[in-house]
């Protein structure tokens, strides 16, 4: 009776036996580029909509997947036992569990600084937006009340105070655009050391809460974890002056939305910018959509054409280069995969 052939190892090439993926159906073209390149790689796509029994199907034989918004937990890596990687075409992974794929012996992988520079234009134009009441003119030319100009004009982000929630990728980035736009920045983020947050020409904040009421902005860039929900509850949303804007391009949840519109209604706080919701996407009567203070975008902040090309093309490179034996450290998210398979 003969053997079974060893399965090869990560890193070998395969002839017969390709390394199958399975990519969303909107990856861009450079990506798809990138997989015809390869002798020993095929790919399927599937949609981005799937149900969870459908991808089930699918997933047996898979050794890598890219996920957009798809849940990939422990139901899915069961039905997936040759499972090598797995890339997230973005930076969050709330939809992953990444304890299961680590048991597994399967890392991972996020973009990185791939779209963080898209997030810090998205933040900066809420910022803009809001202050330049673009909403509110806009209506005001397009329904021929023009003689009302005077009574809503905008205002400047000269001078004003932006406090950045978080200095990481996307937060730095946000405050050299703030920095440039000669606004004083203030930021949190407690695990900064505070020299490198004076290196981007900001000012360390080491009290949220007093932070808070000196910003005229408030713009969240913290990941969303057990510490971060509901950090801008009703209570420290009181702490806002009446004037400033709050800013969320990071994650629903981060910002109480009840909370919210309650003081955007009592006019405690000005306005806000919402890229990201509790539910998404979330319910069409929502009431902060009432307000005209309130200006949103279906979370796309770090997805423009040009990030959602770097993310395709580094979410299939990052899983090539689990499949040739080198995947780099810098964009593993489950660091404690390795040798656990």
């Amino acid at each position: 009776m003969s053997q079974r052939p060893a399965e090869p190892s990560l890193g070998e090439i395969r002839v017969s036996n390709k390394y199958r993926l399975l990519l969303p159906d909107m990856f861009s073209e450079a990506a798809w580029a990138l997989v015809r390149e390869r002798s020993d790689v095929e790919a399927e796509s599937f949609p981005g909509n799937i149900a969870p029994e459908e991808l089930h199907k699918r997933l047996p034989g898979v050794h890598g997947i890219a996920l957009g918004g798809t849940p990939f937990r422990a139901p899915e890596i069961a039905a997936a036992p040759q499972m090598k990687a797995v890339a997230r075409i973005g930076v969050g992974y709330d939809a992953v569990d990444t304890v299961a794929l680590s048991a597994r012996g399967i890392p991972l992988l996020t973009t990185d600084i791939a779209n963080s520079p898209s997030v810090a234009e998205q933040a900066l134009f809420f910022m803009l937006a809001l202050a330049k009441r673009w909403r509110v003119l806009h209506d005001l030319v397009t329904e021929g009340r023009w003689p009302q100009r005077n009574d809503n004009l905008p205002g400047d982000l000269l001078g004003k105070t932006v406090l950045v929630i978080g200095a990481g990728r996307i937060g730095s980035r946000t405050v050299k655009r703030c920095v440039a736009m000669e606004m004083t920045v203030l930021v949190y983020d407690p695990y900064l050391p505070a020299e490198t947050i004076k290196a981007l020409g900001a000012t360390p904040a080491s009290d949220l809460d007093a932070a808070v009421s000196q910003a005229d902005f408030v713009t969240i860039h913290c990941p969303k974890t057990a510490d971060s929900v509901g950090l801008f509850d009703a209570k420290r949303i009181a702490r806002m002056k009446p004037t400033a804007f709050l800013i969320n391009t990071a994650r629903g949840g981060i910002v109480d939305e009840a909370a919210l519109y309650e003081a955007l209604v009592a006019k405690k706080i000005a306005g806000a910018g919402l890229d990201v919701f509790e539910s998404e996407p979330p319910k069409r009567d929502n009431k902060l959509f009432q307000l005209d203070s309130v200006i949103t975008a279906p979370h796309v902040a770090g997805v423009t054409r040009e990030a959602f090309d770097r993310m395709c093309v580094r979410s299939i490179r990052n899983i090539l280069s689990v499949f040739d034996g080198n995947p780099d450290p810098l964009y593993v998210v489950n660091k404690d995969y390795a040798g656990k398979a």
